[in-house]
């Protein structure tokens, strides 16, 4: 049956370079044009974790360099990674599309994502953002000032505010091409944080996050699936401990309970099990589904992954 998918990209298909970005970005192809192949209409967003570090970072060290380059705010860094991304993705894609003599054009859209200028995250940056650190590197970064935590385990990293969503500015123009039968790309990185002021959206200093923004995507389109893409098969309780337990699907209040006993990593799957919530929540017909990458096109045949519905 013919769905309208948002697929949310996460970080393993992308990369942490702009070689490894070309590579991941050839196997993520295939597993998208699948999805395609099989009638599906596909809207795709993507991460951009390790890429608007390193574009923030490039420009902060110009800058020093030279003082005529200006040190870029956060949104104008995010929309970077948006064109670059964009650029690989939807020349792989096509690639992909031609090789299996399927006619349909991709676009990356460059997508600003509004947020409250008075959510909370801004009190408490918790976003990470670029790559990994020692506990030396991040103790200097903290000496200047700039908040750094510790990353579900795998090292530290670099934080910025990460409110939530509140619409997705070019949800029409996005809504158009999937009606046209085009694959956009959008919301990229999460999209690019704007504020509403004077009647004009303003970009606002902030990472928001690109499950929760796929997940705000899916329910303005009107999608009948989320599909938040991650590095395991399924959601697990207990994980890691002796107990393990992988899950097949998950109900609203079982998401919720076991999000409350602390089962989810914050750094990691939590806010991927919020944001599939968030979505079924908006969307009572709609059905979001965890899974890895290559595991996508048996998760919507039912065959595999965790799938999260009322």
């Amino acid at each position: 049956m013919k769905k309208r998918i948002v697929i949310a990209l996460g970080g393993n298909a992308l990369g942490d370079n702009l070689k490894e970005q070309m590579i991941a970005a050839m196997g993520t192809a295939k597993a998208i044009v699948d999805l395609v192949e099989q009638g599906h209409e596909i809207a795709i967003v993507h991460g951009n974790g390790p890429q608007v570090g390193m574009i923030e970072t490039a420009f902060e060290t110009a800058a020093k360099a030279d003082k005529h380059f200006p040190v870029l705010p956060m949104s104008v860094c995010v929309a970077l990674s948006q064109g670059y991304i964009g650029y690989d993705l939807q020349n792989v894609l096509r690639k992909e599309l031609d090789a299996r003599h399927l006619s349909i054009p991709v676009a990356t859209i460059i997508t600003q994502v509004e947020v409250d200028p008075h959510d909370k995250a801004f009190e408490n940056p918790s976003k990470p953002i670029g790559g990994f650190m020692t506990p030396d590197e991040a103790e200097v970064l903290k000496s200047k000032g700039i908040p750094v935590m510790e990353d579900a385990g795998r090292g530290y990293r670099q934080v910025v505010a990460s409110p939530k969503p509140v619409n997705i500015v070019e949800a029409p123009t996005i809504k158009a091409l999937l009606a046209a039968g085009h694959i956009p790309i959008a919301a990229g990185g999460g999209g690019i944080p704007v504020a509403l002021k004077d009647g004009q959206y303003r970009g606002m200093s902030a990472v928001i996050d690109k499950d929760f923004s796929a997940a705000k995507l899916a329910e303005v389109i009107g999608a009948d699936m989320l599909i938040i893409l991650t590095a395991v098969e399924k959601v697990a309780i207990n994980f890691g401990k002796p107990d393990q337990k992988w899950l097949d699907s998950l109900s609203i209040a079982e998401a919720e309970r076991y999000a409350g006993e602390n089962q989810f990593a914050k750094g990691s799957m939590l806010p991927k099990v919020q944001a599939a919530l968030s979505f079924v929540k908006a969307h009572p017909k709609g059905e979001a589904l965890i899974t890895m990458l290559s595991k996508a096109k048996e998760g919507i045949e039912g065959k595999t992954g965790t799938v999260i519905t009322h």
